[in-house]
């Protein structure tokens, strides 16, 4: 047998058993769903499979301390997918050896919710270039040792998509890979349970179309519409059009959205069992056809939510997810100067299997959403509401000399619901305050995102501390979503300062750069060290722990992030003399004494060889 049928026969028990139990027995459509399988194992490339048999020789080959991840937009970053090919070089100077594109596909003009509105899943949006550009541009990375992440974004599809075309035009075979409702009376039941998730920009989770005089279920934005996974033809044919972009290249598919694949009236359609059964089937797709190819879940929620879409170590789901809610406290505790929350979160983090690989970010495409533990914040007497609201009042600029300039999303002041949005950059004030103290806190804050496991992951500019981009304002078909402030160009002339230390390009690139290369030479960022909170007995310092040993090499890393912006002296609970000859990795200098002075919005890196 080939390696295709070794993996097909390995797997197909445990597939055979989930489809049917989630389709009813359809033997005919899970025939077509191996059959399709197969077909795309056959369409892979020679030098794909090559790639996954080097990677299935080290199946943890993306947990390494060495790899950086970073996101961009095409269109911002340069223009188009050649664009980015004549740029390697620059990324490849970043350190990245992970490339996320953001949404590329085919989507109509003015209604793309940013790219998530997909109207062909096998075609690049034409001012982006084409598939084959796309092809060439991962052959490159793959050649300079980069990996390529692309959004699947399966929960919906464009209102322009053929299938949704057909379904307009009354098809049924096409309208039942949608809701579609004849009146009211059913989608109201929905929405008893059903939240929203743009309550400003887009209410309700149904819409009249009025081509087809029915009512379509639309989640997101009325131009997108939801996608019926409790039909098998929804599913396989999706899960071909996602391994379409794996024989493209692609090695990370970052499946969009995923809690909301599942609906059922009478509940919120979020987190369903059958989502982990659906997933769980496209991990088992995904091994089956191309094995070196990893899925990341979007999964923005509390971690309860979040833990679940690893699987188990015999059913893993997604081999990677987002800490989305380390990044949401990171931005509290910069409004606060107060790390109890944080501590609170990275307990519940650190106590995680070391096999879970997460990815850890300041900013990202989206707003910041204050999903933080207010049954936690109530024990300090904070109020839900009131606190988000000084949370974005703080990072507007609005609250008593706050240096940061943001702007907020979706904002619902009756329910405190408000998102803000900015670059990491502008959120630390580097617009309006003092330029060295923003640098600062930009640095410290990029020193706390390289200390956690996981994959730190950059947003294109934050490298330079690019800042907020207002221009949306002037363009009609953004000025409604202030998410754009922070999807500006790149500014290519500021980008060239990076190695002038007098300016903030060059102090943030270079601080970068250096923390970087400290991150992937010492063991003891590994994802396997063992990980802990130091206490500092001061609530404006984060003190965290790292140690790595295995046979003669032990390291170990004490961490310490001063969130105030005033000078700040504490005594941790851990021995910093005797045995432990620790020496600042940023300095180089060799550290003595029991006590610890951070300046405002520095870090310590301390470091020793035991």
């Amino acid at each position: 047998m080939n390696d295709f049928e070794n993996r097909l026969a390995q797997y197909y028990d445990e597939l055979k058993w989930l489809y049917y139990e989630l389709y009813g027995n359809d033997k005919q459509a899970f025939d077509y769903f191996c059959s399709m399988l197969r077909r795309a194992w056959l369409s892979r490339n020679t030098t794909l499979k090559e790639l996954d048999e080097a990677r299935e020789k080290v199946p943890d080959w993306y947990a390494g301390n060495d790899i950086l991840g970073m996101m961009m937009y095409t269109e911002c970053f340069a223009k188009n997918l050649k664009g980015i090919e004549s740029h390697l070089d620059y990324i490849r100077e970043c350190g990245v050896t992970y490339l996320h594109l953001m949404p590329l596909l085919d989507t109509p003009k003015g209604r793309s919710d940013g790219g998530y509105a997909v109207s062909d899943f096998r075609k690049v949006r034409p001012d982006l270039g084409t598939i084959e550009d796309l092809a060439e541009l991962a052959a490159k990375c793959h050649a300079q040792g980069i990996s390529v992440c692309l959004d699947f974004v399966m929960n919906h599809t464009s209102e322009d998509h053929e299938w949704a075309i057909r379904a307009k035009k009354g098809e049924k075979e096409f309208q039942d890979r949608y809701f579609f409702f004849d009146n009211w009376e059913i989608p109201n039941q929905f929405e008893q349970n059903l939240p929203e998730v743009f309550p400003t920009t887009a209410p309700g989770n149904f819409t009249f179309n009025q081509e087809s005089g029915k009512v379509v279920m639309t989640t997101f934005y009325p131009y997108q519409w939801d996608l019926n996974y409790r039909n098998p033809v929804v599913f396989n044919d999706m899960t071909e059009n996602m391994l379409f972009l794996c024989n493209q290249g692609v090695d990370i598919i970052r499946l969009d959205a995923v809690p909301y694949i599942w609906k059922t009236l009478g509940t919120n359609c979020r987190n369903l069992p059958q989502v982990h059964t659906l997933v769980r089937i496209i991990r088992m797709a995904a091994e089956i056809v191309c094995p070196g190819t990893l899925l990341l879940g979007e999964v923005v929620m509390e971690p309860s939510k979040v833990v679940p879409y690893f699987g188990t170590v015999e059913k893993p789901e997604c081999n990677m997810l987002y800490n989305v809610t380390t990044m949401a406290s990171t931005w509290h505790t910069v409004a606060t100067q107060d790390t109890r929350l944080m501590k609170h979160q990275l307990a519940s983090v650190f106590a995680l299997p070391k096999e879970y690989v997460f990815l850890n970010y300041l900013r990202c495409h989206d707003d910041i959403g204050w999903g933080l533990d207010y049954d936690f914040l109530r024990g300090f007497g904070i109020d839900e509401v009131a606190h988000k609201k000084f949370l974005n009042d703080y990072f507007k600029g609005d609250f008593r000399n706050s240096p940061s300039r943001g702007e907020t999303y979706n904002d619902a002041p009756e329910l405190g619901d408000a998102r803000m949005c900015g670059t990491t950059a502008s959120l630390c004030g580097l617009e309006s305050a003092n330029k060295e103290m923003a640098v600062k806190l930009d640095t410290m804050l990029h020193a706390f995102l390289f200390t956690q496991s996981g994959i730190p992951v950059l947003y294109s500019g934050d490298e330079i501390g690019q800042l907020n981009d207002y221009t949306y304002h002037d363009d009609p078909d953004k000025a409604a979503d202030s998410r754009y402030i922070h999807r500006g160009a790149f500014k290519w002339d500021r980008a060239e300062l990076r190695e002038d230390m007098s300016k903030p390009e060059g102090k943030i690139f270079n601080a970068i750069h250096k923390m970087l290369g400290l991150r992937d030479t010492q063991a003891v960022f590994s994802n396997s060290a063992d990980t802990w909170l130091i206490e500092t007995g001061n609530d404006h310092v984060l003190g965290i722990g790292r140690y790595y040993g295995e046979k003669t090499q032990k390291e170990k890393m004490l961490a310490f992030f001063n969130f105030s912006a005033e000078p700040q002296t504490f005594t941790p609970n851990e021995n910093l003399g005797g045995i432990f000859n620790y020496y600042d990795m940023m300095t180089g200098e060799k550290f003595t004494g029991s006590d610890v002075r951070l300046g405002g919005y520095e870090f310590k890196w301390l470091f020793a060889n035991l």
